[in-house]
């Protein structure tokens, strides 16, 4: 997209807008959402917005990859079965293999807050299956203030990172900026990156090839600079123009348990949205949003020993052959929607336009493999556009929420001996809440939502040429049911959330499905299966100074057939049941401590056939203190795992490449053992 499109319709927005004044626009959060608050000045160990959510969030699952850039899964879902926005804005990740999901192109210190909204009561954007997950970065401020701060950790964990922001009453600028690396980190046997592959070398899971070759064994693990910048204009009393851009810049991210690390992982996100307010009778708020963004994923076997020629005594340690895959993808939207009031009805229609593209290709010493085999990925285009509707009925104490989407989506490769593909769907919900009192809150909701098959699920060919991917998937359909209620005590507060969910469709990796030469075939399929569970979360002040948060979720997961071949029932990736559970200590304005346990029990119902395996229960302790000095310092100190557990929360499900010995279990990836921080924070 040429970027003058942002400039050619601001000034046409400007022109053709009505002069009344400017109100300020509230930030209304969905009924049952749970919100992540001052994510920024909370999370700031690292840039890893995964590791963050799993200890804020019992509702969230980690799957680790590495130092950096996780993945996460709500409610057992994850990949497109939950949508990921920042600011509005779309990204995807170009690697196939889940290394650079959307959640890791966003970082922890420019981030405001962040919504996690469960099941399909989401109309407004494309693809809103079972959660949506949406990211509030910072916004600019009128009054002159900016922020630095620096940050060790253990591993040789180093980062700086600064904020500045101010302007006018009209205009409004923020720029923020951050540089971080760190070394491979150990788990609680004390084995780093290439000690925990050596342990499962010795154990018979993974081939010696996959080490790291001795020059790059103790390689720091990842290196990354970010960059994002904001303008807000009034235009007039009653106009307002969002211009940003974000930029993500990481190289040399190692996936010990892969094939592959990542040599580089370059994203951005350029976004405008423009607001308009009380523009007539019908219009009491007009919104558009044109954003796009790309990311750029290479990955290679470069580091590994898999590259050299061991066999050869005359040409010790020279490069023999390394595969790289390199991938792009990029995203395109534009969403127009405008609100009106019509006696208690606050009605919202709008148009919602998404064009993803993917590339990639597989190539040998820098070289592509021939035609015939070099795409992973052929070029492939998925464009949706949709209609939706919303209206919200207040009736005393009774509202009702009810939205209507339609979609119509075409995928395309250009490869030519593969198939287009058409879906067309429509979704919707209904949602009442009752407000009992003053401190009671009932919430019910009935919904269906759907998801399309992404390219790698339709299209994608494996290193060997192998079709992994299967060209006649159907869209998955969910129709769900969400009930809650939410209390508030005089000195705490309870919110208990249970739900049922029927996927119709689900697209299940089948890893039965090989070739004679055991690469996978069509490894995909539909099936019909179900989830369900229950959240309870809420808090307790015990003091004016102790206060306690608290979280806990449980879901079961069941395929209604087994897939082709095969005999179990039980779903992928439904994580045990979680607790996340704090102490909060208020000791003046100036001090406070936190301690915060996160608990999970034994994952001992898993989809065996699919790679996935029994993984002990888990408890680990952190502490956090924070101290102020005045008016501008501060130091915080922490330490995670505090004693120092071996644990591991990502289950081996063969959707990812992992490393393995065939007819083995897949190599598992510890988490970190105890990990000692600091922060230092200077405002002005």
């Amino acid at each position: 997209m040429n970027k003058a499109i942002y400039l050619s319709l601001a000034c046409t927005l400007w022109i053709q807008a009505a002069e009344v004044e400017l109100e300020t626009i509230n930030v209304e959060t969905q009924v049952g959402s749970e919100i992540i608050e001052d994510v920024s000045g909370k999370d700031i160990k690292s840039a890893d917005l995964a590791e963050a959510l799993f200890k804020q969030s019992a509702n969230v699952s980690l799957s680790r990859r590495s130092g950096i850039a996780n993945d996460i899964l709500v409610r057992g879902q994850r990949k497109d079965n939950i949508n990921v926005s920042i600011d509005g804005a779309k990204i995807y990740g170009a690697c196939p293999n889940r290394m650079d999901p959307p959640i890791s192109h966003v970082l922890t210190n420019n981030i405001d807050y962040i919504e996690i909204n469960e099941g399909p009561f989401n109309v407004e954007d494309f693809g809103v299956l079972s959660a949506d997950i949406k990211v509030h970065t910072l916004k600019p401020q009128e009054e002159v203030q900016g922020e630095v701060n620096v940050g060790f950790g253990s591993w040789d964990y180093k980062k700086a990172a600064f904020s500045i922001t101010g302007g006018t009453d009209n205009l409004r600028f923020l720029l923020t900026g951050s540089t971080e690396k760190g070394g491979q980190y150990k788990d609680g046997n004390g084995d780093d990156f290439a000690g925990q592959i050596d342990r499962n070398i010795a154990k018979g899971l993974v081939s010696p090839l996959a080490q790291y070759q001795d020059i790059h064994r103790d390689m720091d693990a990842f290196s990354k600079k970010t960059i994002m910048g904001k303008m807000f204009w009034n235009i007039t009393d009653n106009q307002e123009l969002r211009l940003s851009y974000t930029g993500n810049r990481s190289d040399d991210i190692l996936y010990p348990s892969s094939k592959m690390d990542a040599l580089s992982d370059d994203s951005n996100i350029y976004n405008m949205e423009y607001i308009a307010t009380d523009l007539g009778e019908y219009s009491k708020e007009l919104y558009v949003q044109v954003y796009e963004s790309d990311v750029d994923h290479p990955m290679s076997t470069l580091y590994r020993k898999s590259a050299t020629v061991d066999s050869n005594p005359m040409m010790p340690g020279i490069q023999k052959m390394f595969m790289t895959h390199a991938l792009t993808t990029q995203m395109n939207g534009a969403k127009i929607k405008n609100s009106f009031d019509l006696d208690n009805h606050t009605v919202t229609v709008g148009l919602d336009y998404t064009k993803r593209n993917w590339d990639g290709g597989y190539y040998k010493n820098n070289m592509p493999l021939p035609p015939a085999k070099f795409h992973s990925i052929w070029d492939v285009d998925t464009k949706n556009a949709a209609f939706f509707l919303e209206d919200k009925v207040t009736m005393d104490k009774f509202v009702l929420d009810m939205g209507l989407r339609y979609d119509d989506t075409r995928i395309t490769s250009d490869n030519p001996r593969q198939q287009s593909n058409d879906y067309d769907e429509l979704n919707g919900y209904i949602l009442g809440t009752y407000h009992a009192d003053a401190s009671t809150k009932y919430f019910a909701g009935i919904g269906k939502s759907s998801r399309v098959p992404d390219a790698k699920e339709l299209y994608w060919i494996g290193a060997m040429g192998n079709s992994v991917g299967t060209p006649d998937l159907d869209n998955t359909v969910n129709y769900e049911v969400d009930i809650s209620v939410e209390k508030q005590f005089e000195n705490a507060s309870l919110k208990a959330k249970v739900f049922y969910s029927k996927l119709n469709d689900y697209i299940a990796y089948n890893a039965s499905n090989v070739n004679m030469m055991g690469a996978a075939m069509y490894a995909y399929e539909n099936v019909d299966a179900k989830i369900y569970g229950f959240e309870l979360s809420g808090t307790y002040v015990a003091t004016s100074a102790l206060y306690f948060d608290y979280g806990m979720a449980y879901q079961k997961g069941r395929k209604d057939d087994p897939l082709r071949g095969q005999i179990g029932k039980d779903m992928p990736e439904i994580a045990p049941f979680k607790v996340n559970a704090a102490m909060n200590y208020d000791y003046d304005s100036s001090l406070a401590f936190r301690a915060e346990v996160v608990a999970a029990d034994r994952w001992d119902d898993f989809d065996y056939e699919n790679g996935e395996q029994e993984l002990a229960g888990y408890g680990i302790l952190n502490l956090k203190a924070t101290k102020a000095f005045g008016t501008g310092f501060e130091i915080m100190v922490g330490v995670d795992n505090v004693f120092d557990n071996t644990y591991a929360v990502s289950n081996t499900y063969n959707d990812l490449i992992l490393l393995s010995v065939p007819g083995n279990e897949v190599m598992l990836m510890n988490e970190p053992g105890r990990y000692v921080y600091t922060n230092i924070k200077y405002k002005f």
